[in-house]
């Protein structure tokens, strides 16, 4: 059998968000195999008490004897952010450069494991040597410090992982996206290029982080009043252009919110921010006159815990907003966050606050390539196959068209579990499928999408909840009245219902001889049964029910 050379997503394909993707190198009964990032998404309403949700890491934890190691293109929560729920059924090398290195490893102090032993810290435009692989990172831009393509090098051909991208001329931090390199990288010839596509709906280029900044000073010179901005804190560049204006403009900056805090302080520890002015404690803050403080903080998609939505509520302890005062969104509304957002403005609307958006004023910029920059890394790297990543599907099947296009001669389609085979083929194609899924952190616990608990709790948060505990005398009797307890009921008699409700039990009661255990069992269903139709009849829900019997 010969060496072959295959890709596979299990996340990141047909969704924006919880990329892992795997590449492998060998004969097919002994392939050795790599991971290219290890990401989340993050949970909606659908979904009551989880907070992440993550590929099911199966397949390679199958294989991990073989799994050379993870490398990381960059920090962006999507592509990192299972690491430390991952990593332990791996236990393998992850390769980052410094910055992403220095989130990972906050990530698994959180968990109290020491990674250290276990991560290698590789220089920007450095190499990392993979068995098979001699992968070699390529300086993108993108909205966080030390995006990297990756160059994946094989006896059979190169592949082109472009992770997060686009061109940005000005990008404030950071070297220009290293376009000399990805020519040279096109002339040598690429079997594959795996490729972002977040927005191939969007037509010209991105914009560049510089512009914003140009923007955001005009406004902050205009500004009279307190001014607060929410961005995302993984942006460097757009967290220094706020410290730029509230410098420029005379006012001092607080940081509010623990991430706001924590991507500084890594920054700070990477090389980054040096030059800007020092942030001041919020509760210092308040001892500022209105027109000389900006504040930082989180929450740009109105999450409830965001410092942002508990400005809003007037429920943060430091920071405090006033008629007069303004507030920016200076990020993208991602979908699916509109209503939470439009209430959040809203909000701020009725208390006489200024709210400027992405809608309002330029004050934000993409971090992923628009039609334009595709055209220029297609014309730098003229791959024989491009295969779309990182988008839903409709945005995934617009690259295709948009590769075909380009005239690219071999696009390929991806699902996630598809395992595509690069090399030796005439042309890449779909060949297997691997199984993949999804992960649910639930607490601290990762579960599957169709466990007891999560389905138990969509069922309490649509039709509450239902106790009863029916007491019985040695005689099998019910002794007094059953004790019932409700919650989230929308009950307006609730002396009427428990009168009714016991009725209905103490007529189920009577069929059963509740001295006999194997009949206590039948006897539960029955109740239970008799409690959700009574309940059902009354107010139309059918409640999640537990029912006690105690013998005394």
């Amino acid at each position: 059998m010969k060496d072959e050379l295959l890709f596979c997503p299990l996340g990141g394909s047909g969704e924006i968000g919880m990329n892992l993707n795997l590449f492998a190198y060998g004969k097919p009964e002994n392939h050795k195999w790599i991971i290219v990032d290890i990401g989340v998404t993050f949970a909606d309403d659908t979904f009551p008490g989880i907070d992440l949700i993550y590929p099911d890491p199966g397949f390679i934890v199958d294989k991990k004897e073989s799994l050379l190691g993870i490398v990381l293109t960059h920090a962006h929560e999507d592509h990192i952010g299972a690491i430390s729920h991952i990593w332990p059924e791996l236990k393998c090398n992850i390769y980052a450069t410094p910055f992403t290195a220095a989130l990972v490893t906050e990530k698994f102090k959180e968990k109290k494991i020491d990674i250290h032993p276990f991560l290698k810290i590789v220089n920007l435009r450095g190499n990392i040597k993979l068995g098979p692989f001699d992968i070699e990172l390529i300086t993108m831009t993108h909205s966080i410090l030390e995006p990297n393509g990756l160059k994946i090098k094989t006896p059979l051909g190169c592949v082109l992982h472009t992770g997060d991208w686009k061109c940005d001329p000005n990008p404030l931090i950071g070297d220009l996206i290293d376009s000399k390199k990805l020519k040279s990288i096109g002339n040598e010839g690429v079997l594959a290029m795996i490729c972002d596509s977040t927005n191939i709906f969007s037509i010209g280029r991105s914009g560049s982080e510089m512009d914003v900044r140009k923007n955001l000073l005009k406004i902050f010179e205009r500004l009279k009043k307190k001014i607060i901005v929410t961005c995302f804190a993984s942006n460097v560049a757009r967290m220094e252009t706020i410290f730029f204006c509230a410098q420029k403009t005379g006012r001092q900056i607080s940081l509010v919110g623990r991430s706001m805090h924590r991507i500084f302080k890594a920054a700070r520890q990477c090389g980054y921010l040096k030059d800007v002015i020092e942030p001041i404690d919020p509760r210092d803050a308040k001892k500022i006159s209105r027109d000389k403080i900006v504040y930082l903080c989180t929450g740009t998609q109105g999450e409830p815990m965001g410092a942002m939505s508990r400005i809003s509520n007037f429920t943060h302890p430091d920071v405090m907003m006033e008629n007069g005062d303004t507030a920016i969104f200076s990020s993208k509304i991602i979908p699916g966050n509109e209503k939470k957002l439009s209430k959040l403005h809203n909000q701020l609307v009725i208390e006489g606050i200024e709210v400027i958006t992405e809608e309002d004023e330029f004050i934000h910029v993409s971090g992923h390539p628009n039609r334009e920059e595709l055209k220029d890394m297609y014309n730098w790297i003229r791959p024989k196959s491009v295969i779309p990543v990182h988008g839903e599907y409709r945005h995934m099947q617009e690259h295709i068209n948009f590769a075909k296009e380009m005239k690219i001669p071999y696009p390929v389609k991806v699902m996630n579990g598809d395992i595509v085979k690069l090399a030796p083929a005439e042309k890449p194609f779909v060949y297997d499928k691997a199984p993949a899924g999804k992960k649910y952190l639930d607490g601290n616990i990762s579960v599957e999408e169709g466990s007891n608990s999560i389905k138990e709790r969509k069922n309490l948060s649509i039709n509450g909840m239902m106790e009863v505990t029916i007491l019985v005398t040695p005689k099998g009797n019910i002794h007094d009245r059953p004790i019932v307890t409700v919650k989230g009921l929308p009950i307006n008699d609730y002396e009427d219902f428990r009168f009714g409700l016991e009725n209905e039990i103490e007529k189920t009661a009577r069929t059963f001889s509740l001295t006999n255990s194997r009949q206590q069992e039948n006897a539960i269903d029955a109740f239970k049964s008799v409690c959700k139709k009574y309940t059902k009849n009354k107010v139309g829900k059918r409640p999640f029910t537990n029912i006690n019997i105690v013998q005394i």
